[in-house]
Formats: structure tokens, sequence, C-alpha cells
């Protein structure tokens, strides 16, 4: 079966539909099938709708994603309240150790990812890998300070991802690579950023699936999940009625 190659953070400027498009046109064009676009929640529905509408025309399934930065374990309870159902990918930014740990365990988050290169405001421990492991979440590494970082602040951060994975690999917690990436020259062929995975230790088929089936497999759970007849993982009503 072909794999459908994902990038789940895709940075556009919905109020900027021109240079959204080049990018999106950049994105299929390296072999990109769907995208999940970073959203706020005060965004105009029309601006959204131009991204969804520049997506279809360039044959990329668009998908709504939100980015949840809280401060405390309470505020991010009460966002994601308000706002599970309204996207298709949650991600939360951990920022600090409290918002972590409740972020791991909720099974309302999609992803969760460190967005500090700085080695001590990251918190992928062995206790946060054993909470993700039992709740739905999947780790996602921006490949951008790959690319921006360099000479020993990129080499502390590959260190850094390095052991942050091999404690993922322990836990069997299922990792995605995305691009985090706001402009069109740092894009990359999906299988350019799976080979990229290497540097941390991943196998081939391992880096492949954190482009394709990993992400792939989020989006799918979550449209069934947001779908007006599910009920419960496995259970979904497919009709209703006095005839049923």
């Amino acid at each position: 079966m072909k794999r459908v190659f994902a990038d789940l953070h895709l940075r556009l400027n919905p109020n900027d539909p021109a240079y959204a498009a080049r990018i999106l046109i950049k994105a299929a064009s390296l072999g990109y099938g769907l995208v999940a676009v970073p959203i706020s929640p005060i965004t105009h529905m029309q601006d959204r709708e131009k991204i969804i509408e520049i997506c279809k025309s360039v044959n990329i399934d668009f998908v709504s994603r939100v980015n949840l930065q809280a401060r405390t374990r309470d505020q991010l309870m009460n966002q994601l309240r308000k706002l599970r159902r309204k996207y298709e990918v949650i991600c939360v930014s951990c920022e600090n150790r409290q918002v972590a740990r409740q972020a791991a365990k909720d099974r309302r988050v999609d992803l969760i990812s460190f967005p500090s290169v700085d080695y001590s405001r990251r918190f992928l421990d062995k206790s946060e890998a054993e909470l993700i492991h039992s709740g739905l979440a999947a780790w996602e590494i921006d490949t951008k300070p790959f690319f921006l970082l360099e000479g020993p602040a990129r080499t502390r951060f590959i260190s850094t991802i390095r052991r942050e994975t091999s404690i993922a690999k322990d836990f069997e917690i299922p990792l995605v690579l995305s691009s985090g990436v706001s402009s069109e020259l740092l894009l990359r062929k999906p299988r350019e950023i799976a080979a990229l995975a290497g540097l941390f230790g991943l196998t081939e088929s391992s880096a492949l699936d954190s482009v394709s089936k990993v992400p792939v497999s989020i989006v799918r759970r979550n449209r069934e999940k947001l779908g007006s007849g599910f009920v419960a993982p496995g259970i979904t009503v497919l009709k209703e009625g006095n005839d049923c």
C-alpha cells in the first residue's frame, strides 16, 4: 500500500493566502498528501476557509490543528475542555514540568512537543515517558532546529534528541516528525526528513512511519471520534430511525 506522507506542523499565515499558496504548492510537489496547519481559536472562519481551498486546489488533505501553551495544569485542562471537539489535532507545547505531566496522561492530547532547544527545559524523562505510554499521545519532533542551529548548539541538540529517542523507544512511544516551518526554503521531501532521523538512532522503517503511518493514523482516529455517529472506539452509529 502506498504511503501517504504527512507534515503535521506546517505553519501558515491565514492572512497571507498568496504566500500560503506558495508553501502548499511546494509541499505538494515534494510529495506531501496531508498537512496540519495550526489555526488560532481567534482566526476568522473566512481566513481558515482560504487555507482549506488552497489545499484542495493542490490535492493536499487539510487538517485543523491547535497548539496549546498552558502555564498550569488547570489552564491546560480548561483549554482542552473548550477546544477538543473543534480541532482534528491538538498539540501541547510543554514549557514546564507540570504541564508536561498533565499532557502526557490526558487522553485528549494527540501530540506532545518540547519546543525549547535547551536541555534543561525539555522534560522527556522516564517518568514522562511512562505517562505518555499509558495515554494516546505521540511525541512530536520539529525538524526546523536541525536546519537553523549551527556548530556546538546543533551538536548538543542532536545529542539531546538521541537521548530522548532512546527513552521513547524503551516505552514504545509513537514518534511524529514534523517540519514546524513557515518558509518554503526550509521544506524538505518527506524521505529526506526520514533520513534525518538516522542522526538520532531511528531505523529506516520507523523513520518513514514517523512521517506517514503514525501521523496519518492520528488524523484518522480523531476524524472518527469527531464524526456525528461516534459512540466509543470501535462503535459507530451507522443509521438512526424506526426502521433500524
